[in-house]
């Protein structure tokens, strides 16, 4: 079923709407409570993002009238939830460029893409000897799955350094690179920091020694304008849970030609064509990485998500999410104790800090009894942590409902901090 939507329309719709910040608001219901008598300012959105009512009406639609299993009925509902499914993989094909909409695999979210990669490409194609790069700022599941792997395969695992601001040294990665590399994995966006890393130059250098690249776009497909044909990139995964659509759902794009060569990733039903008792053959894309019955109603939900995203437009939310970002990096910075780690040129609206002689989790407490959710640990990314000598941060991450008030809510709690452990 190729069901396709033009990318050059959709971005020419992004530019169509006005941004209003209180309608978006009234659109999102879990953001209208107290939490410990405090209204709620949630600063979490780099773990997760909420969602918009229409998701959750989605939801609650197919339950109500659809229910069935996909792809292999021939009843009205059966064929009505494969034509919402398909939908949403025409629309994931549009909302990345893709060239074709087989390229576009649902999973079980971005560690599920990279391990499926690292499972039937990596084996596949990475020998002992071989190397594989990936970068300081990586998530741990960029990294652990390519340990994994090289520890089956005996290649060697390469890594990116970074400079203290949180970039990448793109003069080191050049050195690394080399006619053994055959697979480098880096993010689009940290989780940590906020770095956008430059991945077309990170792509077009991978290229020219001939190794694949995945983009890891978990911190990315939210915030900034995926093009994967732009990119050239051979893959690209991201989550549903951080583009206001549900959990349990993601995604990765493959280049057809890459996804075709691939053995598949897991075995039973709808990954295949013919079964006998003596072997099987296995379907064609995207059936063939898609193994049993998919969760159906959060990937329809995810289309809606994915159309909220396109009513606002990408570039509104970028430039108002970063007014936010700079708006918070100064009041921030001004504080007396606290420390920014990470300061990058280009970054997602992700602040990570910590205070002097305070925990991170201790800080976090006491900013929730102020109503104020932000993350604090290590945020799966420890290496990282070594590399600027902490054990942990706290982060809040923005998103397109967040406000300037919000961030003022923010600094007084960390004010409050500061004074209770004065």
């Amino acid at each position: 079923m190729e069901i396709k939507q033009d990318f050059v329309e959709l971005k020419m719709k992004e530019s169509a709407t006005i941004f209003d910040i209180e309608k978006i608001r009234k659109d999102f219901p879990i953001l209208h409570q107290n939490i410990n008598g405090k209204p709620l300012v949630y600063l979490d959105n780099a773990a997760s993002t909420q969602k918009p009512m229409s998701v959750i009406n989605a939801i609650s639609a197919y339950y109500m009238t659809i229910n069935a299993n996909i792809h292999r009925g021939i009843h009205t509902l059966s064929e009505k939830a494969t034509t919402e499914y398909e939908l949403t993989r025409a629309t994931i094909r549009s909302f990345v460029n893709a060239k074709h909409t087989e390229e576009v695999i649902f999973t079980k979210g971005t560690t599920e893409a990279i391990n499926l990669v690292a499972a039937t490409y990596g084996r596949q194609n990475v020998k002992k000897g071989d190397e594989i790069i990936i970068s300081a700022l990586e998530h741990h599941s960029n990294m652990v799955p390519w340990q994994m792997l090289a520890g089956e395969t005996g290649a060697l695992l390469k890594i990116i350094p970074i400079n203290d601001a949180g970039e990448l040294i793109i003069e080191d990665y050049k050195k690394l690179l080399n006619k053994k590399t055959k697979l480098v994995s880096v993010a689009h966006a940290s989780n940590t920091l906020g770095t956008i890393n430059p991945i077309k130059e990170i792509i077009g250098l991978a290229h020219e020694h001939g190794a694949k690249v995945l983009i890891d776009g978990a911190q990315a497909a939210a915030h900034l304008i995926v093009d994967v044909q732009d990119f050239d990139a051979d893959f690209y995964a991201f989550s549903s849970h951080k583009i206001y659509g549900p959990t349990g759902v993601g995604v990765l794009y493959g280049k057809k030609e890459l996804l075709e060569a691939m053995p598949p990733y897991q075995g039973g039903g709808e990954m295949i064509k013919e079964v006998t008792y003596e072997g099987f053959t296995y379907n064609d894309l995207p059936y063939k990485f898609e193994a049993g019955t998919p969760n159906i109603a959060d990937t329809i939900a995810l289309k809606t998500a994915i159309d909220y995203i396109n009513y606002w437009g990408k570039e509104a939310i970028r430039n108002y999410e970063h007014e936010i970002l700079a708006y918070a990096t100064r009041k921030l910075s001004a504080i007396k104790g606290l420390r920014i780690i990470g300061e990058a040129k280009e970054k997602v609206g992700i602040i990570s800090f910590v205070l002097n002689g305070i925990h991170h989790q201790d800080a976090g407490i006491i900013l929730d009894h102020e109503g104020i959710a932000v993350r604090t640990g290590h945020h799966c990314t420890q290496p990282l942590m070594g590399r600027y000598k902490i054990s942990g941060t706290s982060r809040a991450s923005f998103a397109l409902y967040n406000t300037k008030e919000e961030v003022d809510i923010l600094v007084d709690g960390i004010n409050k901090v500061m004074r209770m452990f004065a």
